[in-house]
């Protein structure tokens, strides 16, 4: 199946070639050319198309009939519908066009819509309907570029190797070091044009179809150490397999708290063959996954995935002298490149980040109004940056801390907002929790991650565990129960809000997409196997083929899918085979030592990725949220393991590291799919890149655990004190050992925040149900007494489009209940600056200057965080590392009061305490 039958509508009755002939030179005659540059206007306006957008997409609409047009906007409006990245005002036109008769009854009445609409038909057939990925996503593809060199695979698995390295190195350092991949992005292009001017070009011949290429004419391929100028689509590969290195194995996290004598003390966890299988497994699991959802995550158009365009954009950077005069919100006009201006911006922030994370950092965390009164707790409570909440108008001057949770110049702008007023709501209610002593929460701090005990300190977790590291029921009665925050008893309740939120968002407004994807899997399916089994299949499927691939003129087909076509495709049996591997690996590693954990565990990852991955997917492609499945993975291990802390580690990585990594795999698909990476490539540079970095990762692992004296202890050398680890410990004894079920079971302390779960199917329904009243309203407007779209001229929409409606289709709840997660131990500090910053992004410069918000809008936030990373490693290392810091009062003055040591509301005298005592919970 062709990857544009995904976007196909239903097949409708097409016009004679006569009468499409007639229509065409009718309706072409009638539209003059000022009345083609007033509807050029128009549809600019409506789909934030620049000129040059335009001028591609005139010549289609040139040779496109009325009921062209019709078919295929009616396979626009169904994609579209619900989609809030696509403008309103061309969604509601293009429904009124679609669904008025007397236009298509007598086309030439009605010739500059007519013409309108072909144009706004031929731009989304031609690119993308959404202006960001036309901003730097081509609609255009040389078939002929090498991507899959010896270049690339040299460079690519090197840097894979050193961010394995480096990544896995220092992860358990406090603070922590890590390579992100925009910086081998950044230095992979001159050491790519250093190898094209020094490696001579000697190569051997490989038959075509090895190297990814369909053979068109074409018998073989020239595999050379040098085949020319080093291109886009060799630097996206090498970023492709430097993006899956960079992160290293969650698993190891099991190990260290398995074989570290202070922790569980098993001595059979420091094997590799056991390390190597549970890390394999759980990337590889998420890899087979990924591969397996491209028809929903990574072919459809309305999947635009915000967060790759940055990528792509510094990419672009690099390979692209774009140099056509721009007008920039001061009017004046620029020419300069995407490169000039990266560089520009990239040394700024270079420059700048010294001071607020070095020289000043005062401007980091901006806490002016504790300043005032340091011991404050009520001030420093709602305003504190570092203990607060973080109310604040000015929370920071430090670009890292606001892109914290997402990049406002990358995700849309109804992300932002929607954050923004999900964590204001959220803070709203922990101000409510902590001031009226719920849950004791009085006598803790406000907005901490921690777990207490009934005398207000940390929970001691050793005091409930004997010398095997077993929960002990008589320690345990003994202390005190564990007691959170008022911060994290609304972050949980939140987390439990958002999972079923995320399934019955996805049911209400992309149900039409998910059925399509999963008709057209299934379709796929029986063709396989009817391929696999009968020649005359094979037959008819080489036929339908070549039909297909002349015959997609009436088609709601994607550009890039088609574009794509020109590629053979990796066959969903091979994500099948790696998603077999991956699970025998688990098995073998669970089953052949003594983990105290049923082998079941990596079937139970699999369902819960399966059930979440899609609508996880849809939501982190379409808005740049990104929900993941920690929390309801501990919170299902849990309390199926009973007490087994080791048990509940298992079911929480396989259960939340799976789907995790299928999402991330399909970003980076998508990023192929932009670039016009030959599938097989793309596969084939994931699969080996993560072998190769789990491999690595896990012998440094050894070599941390043997070699490094004192790791995971205070004495560390160089800050090893494994801070993530101890938390990880932490998190595996409440979970695991004590259990959810003492906690939010029958009778449990905190049982009604499960009431987080009817919230979750709740909210996004009541969002549903307003935004279609406002439509239905709306369209009840629009019609005259016989069903015919009314406005004014003919069929114009904008004077009826009422706000209420435009602005409800912004409403995302996932956004919004994420923002509201995203407290404790942040704040709001960590979400409001965002939003100017993504005001004027999204709805100032973009709707006002276009052409310059299309040019530079990605590459400012390419250069700003790939200036942040690299400069950040060269302070740890020159600075840092050698214990070199600048005392005075703006770096000491974010340590003062209750912004060094965090203050409670209440206090207890020596000896007491709060809740119930000793004796008198179980």
């Amino acid at each position: 199946m062709d990857r544009g039958e995904l976007c196909a509508p239903e097949p409708a009755s097409p016009a004679s070639p006569a009468e499409q002939k007639a229509d065409l030179v009718s309706i072409n005659k009638q539209v003059s050319g000022d009345h083609a540059q007033i509807a050029d206007t128009v549809v600019a306006a409506e789909l934030d198309a620049t000129q040059a957008d335009l001028d591609d997409a005139r010549a289609l609409a040139n040779q496109m009939s009325t009921e062209d047009v019709r078919q295929l906007l009616t396979g626009v409006y169904k994609m579209h519908q619900n989609d809030p990245n696509f403008p309103h005002l061309a969604l509601r036109k293009i429904k009124n066009f679609i669904t008025s008769e007397h236009i298509f009854d007598e086309p030439e009445k009605h010739a500059n819509l007519v013409y309108e609409m072909k144009i706004e038909a031929a731009l989304i057939t031609s690119n993308s309907p959404y202006a960001e990925v036309r901003a730097v996503v081509s609609n255009r593809d040389d078939p002929t570029l090498p991507s899959s060199t010896v270049r690339a695979w040299v460079i690519g698995l090197s840097f894979s190797v050193l961010l394995s390295f480096v990544n896995q190195l220092f992860s358990v350092r406090q603070p922590a070091i890590g390579l992100a991949s925009n910086v081998v992005q950044l230095l992979a292009y001159p050491i790519g044009k250093t190898w094209e001017k020094l490696v001579p070009d000697w190569g051997i011949l490989l038959p075509a179809l090895i190297v990814g290429r369909r053979a068109a004419g074409t018998p073989a391929a020239r595999i050379s150490l040098n085949p020319g100028p080093f291109n886009r689509k060799e630097h996206m590969l090498i970023t492709i397999m430097a993006g899956v290195s960079s992160s290293t194995p969650y698993t190891d996290n099991i190990i260290w708290t398995q074989y570290m004598p202070q922790y569980f003390d098993q001595h059979f966890a420091g094997q590799f063959s056991y390390q190597i299988l549970i890390a394999l497994s759980t990337n590889l699991i998420g890899y087979g996954l990924a591969g397996l959802t491209r028809r929903f995550l990574v072919y459809p158009a309305y999947c635009v995935w915000p967060t790759s365009l940055v990528t792509i954009a510094l990419n672009d950077a690099f390979h692209s002298d774009e140099k056509g005069p721009v007008t920039t919100p001061w009017q004046s006009v620029w020419r300069a490149s995407r490169m000039k201006f990266f560089a520009w911006a990239f040394t700024a922030m270079f420059i700048y980040y010294f001071f607020p994370n070095y020289l000043f950092t005062a401007l980091s965390s901006f806490s002016w109004m504790t300043w005032i009164a340091p011991t404050n707790v009520n001030l420093a409570a709602v305003t504190g940056f570092t203990n607060g909440l973080g109310v604040n108008p000015l929370p920071t001057f430090d670009w890292n801390v606001a892109t914290f949770n997402v990049d406002p110049l990358v995700v849309p702008f109804f992300t932002s907002i929607n954050m923004f007023f999900g964590a204001l709501v959220s803070t709203l209610i922990v101000l409510c929790l902590w001031y009226t002593n719920v849950y004791n929460t009085g006598y803790l701090p406000i907005n901490s991650n921690r777990v207490y005990d009934n005398q207000g300190q940390l929970y001691n977790i050793s005091r409930i565990v004997d010398g095997r590291k077993i929960f002990s029921e008589a320690l345990y009665e003994a202390y005190s129960p564990g007691y959170m925050t008022a911060g994290n008893i609304t972050v949980y309740t939140i987390f439990f809000a958002i999972y079923p939120a995320t399934i019955v968002y996805i049911y209400l407004n992309h149900r039409y997409e998910v059925s399509m994807g999963m008709k057209n899997t299934w379709t796929h399916i029986k063709g396989v196997l009817a391929r696999t089994f009968s020649p005359k299949a094979r037959a008819q499927h080489k036929a339908s083929q070549e039909q297909s691939a002349g015959d997609a003129a009436n088609s709601y087909q994607d550009v890039h899918n088609r574009l794509m076509a020109a590629y053979p495709e990796v066959s969903q049996v091979w994500y099948m085979c790696i998603l077999v591997a991956a699970i025998a690996f688990g098995v073998a590693g669970i089953a052949g030592w003594q983990t105290y954990t049923t082998p079941g565990v990596v079937f139970y990852g699999i369902l819960l990725c399966i059930v979440f991955v899609i609508p996880c997917g849809i939501v982190t492609a379409t808005s740049g949220v990104t929900v993941t499945l920690n929390v309801l993975a501990e919170f299902i291990g849990g309390a199926w393991s009973g007490g087994n802390a080791l048990s509940m580690n298992y079911f929480k990585a396989f259960g939340y590291v799976t789907c995790a990594s299928a999402v991330n795999f399909a970003a980076d698909l998508k990023l192929a799919h932009y670039v016009k990476i030959p599938p097989r490539h793309t596969f084939a540079a994931q699969l080996i890149a993560t072998v190769v970095s789990s491999f690595v990762c896990t012998g440094i692992l050894n070599f941390q655990m043997n070699k490094i004296k004192g790791i995971c202890t205070p004495e560390a050398v160089d800050k090893m004190t494994c801070p993530g680890i101890n938390t990880f410990f932490t998190a595996a004894v409440m979970w695991g050992t004590i259990g959810p079920k003492k906690v939010f079971g029958p009778d449990g302390q905190y049982t009604a925040l499960l009431i987080g779960f009817p919230i979750g199917v709740v909210v996004p329904i009541l969002f549903w149900y307003l935004h279609k009243r406002l439509r239905d309203h709306e369209d009840a407007r629009s019609v005259d007494a016989d069903g015919n779209a009314i406005g004014r001229g003919d069929g114009d929409v904008e004077a009826r489009s009422t706000s209420a409606l435009r602005w409800a289709r912004q409403i995302h709840p996932i956004a919004i209940l994420y923002g509201g997660a995203s407290l404790t131990p942040y704040n709001i500090g960590y979400i409001w600056p965002m939003v100017p910053f993504a005001y004027a992004s999204w709805i100032w410069v973009h709707d006002r200057y276009l052409a310059f918000w299309s040019r530079y809008n990605y590459v400012l936030s390419a250069s700003l965080s790939t200036a942040i990373a690299l400069s950040g490693i060269i302070a740890f290392f020159a600075l840092e590392y050698n214990d070199i810091y600048v005392n005075w009062w703006g770096n000491s003055i974010t340590s003062v009061g209750c912004e060094q040591k965090a203050c409670t509301r209440l206090t207890l005298a020596d000896g007491e305490h709060f809740g119930p005592g000793v004796g008198e919970f179980r």
